[in-house]
């Protein structure tokens, strides 16, 4: 017999304890409940990933509930903000239990690791089309912004760079010598919770890096209305990302391509010794508009713009 909307929702994805203290009610009544402490501002925002435009069909559904959890959490940890729960809305053009449960099974593990809550969502039939709302707290008035960088201030990142970017190039057929762990960057990316809380009270601005580092950066330069200096030499790549930038002369890659999911951020220089997180000092802000990148003796105008859906 098919399974109900309703038979779905409690099948996969509700019958599991609240992990976070904050959840005073979840999945099954007409809303969820949550309970903000006081002195604490709830940091809300949604992702939505449609296959054959943000994955490609066929996409393994364990890594989807994953990856749609966790780009969510970036977000919550370019602010600051510790999460405590999500909704979720799935369109599925049709009801396999199979991936239902392969998706709620990567959702779950992932969720698991930082006491989030499912707390409610919607189930309707279409276009596969995969929706997630994140909410997480932060004390009031100290989420990090991206309109608070400041000239003088240095210029930090995570992780790598372009490693996803790659592991989208080895799905669309290029060969790489570690294609395995290129990969698991693109389809499972860590969300920077633990290194955005360690960084609220030192870093002035955060951002994380969904579009690609010229294009998220370009976003705080914007709205702080400063300029940025980068040292290339300085970008923290892994050796398939080199390999690659030597064989094609690409050398924007890890400038441009998007999906690391690292955290930008812009410490003032007194901050510099509070960092206990690994990060790399990449450059400088500056007062001078725009980002400027030095490679090899030269200096290079970086202009780039995200996806842009209806462009």
């Amino acid at each position: 017999m098919p399974v109900s909307e309703f038979g779905l929702i409690r099948r996969y994805f509700a019958g599991h304890k609240n992990a976070n203290s904050a959840t005073r009610l979840g999945i099954g009544d007409d809303c969820a409940l949550l309970q903000v402490p006081a002195g604490y501002q709830l940091a809300v925002t949604t992702d939505t990933m449609v296959e054959g435009v943000h994955f490609f069909a066929g996409a393994d559904p364990e890594t989807l509930g994953h990856k749609l959890l966790a780009v969510n959490l970036s977000d919550l940890a370019s602010m600051g903000a510790q999460p405590i729960a999500v909704t979720l809305a799935l369109t599925l053009p049709n009801v396999d239990e199979n991936w239902l449960q392969a998706f709620a099974n990567g959702l779950r593990q992932l969720a698991e690791q930082y006491d989030v809550d499912l707390i409610g969502g919607d189930t309707t039939s279409g276009p596969l089309t995969l929706t997630l709302q994140a909410m997480g707290i932060v004390p009031e008035n100290a989420a990090m912004l991206r309109s608070r960088a400041q000239a003088g201030d240095l210029l930090y990142v995570t992780g790598r760079l372009g490693d996803a970017g790659l592991g989208l190039k080895i799905e669309q057929g290029y060969s790489c010598s570690d294609s395995e762990q290129i990969l698991r960057q693109f389809n499972t990316p860590n969300p920077r919770i633990r290194e955005g809380l360690a960084i609220r009270d030192i870093a002035n601005a955060c951002i994380d890096l969904s579009d690609g580092l010229a294009s998220d950066l370009g976003h705080i330069l914007e709205q702080s209305g400063v300029g940025a200096r980068i040292a290339w030499d300085k970008l923290p790549l892994s050796a398939p990302v080199r390999q690659y930038i030597d064989a094609s002369g690409d050398w924007l890659l890890p400038l441009t391509a998007g999906d690391d999911y690292e955290l930008c951020f812009t410490v003032p220089p007194e901050n510099q010794s509070r960092l206990d997180i690994p990060c790399t000092c990449i450059g400088v802000i500056d007062n001078e508009p725009g980002l400027r990148v030095d490679r090899k003796g030269r200096t290079e105008t970086i202009t780039a713009k995200g996806y842009e859906h209806f462009s």
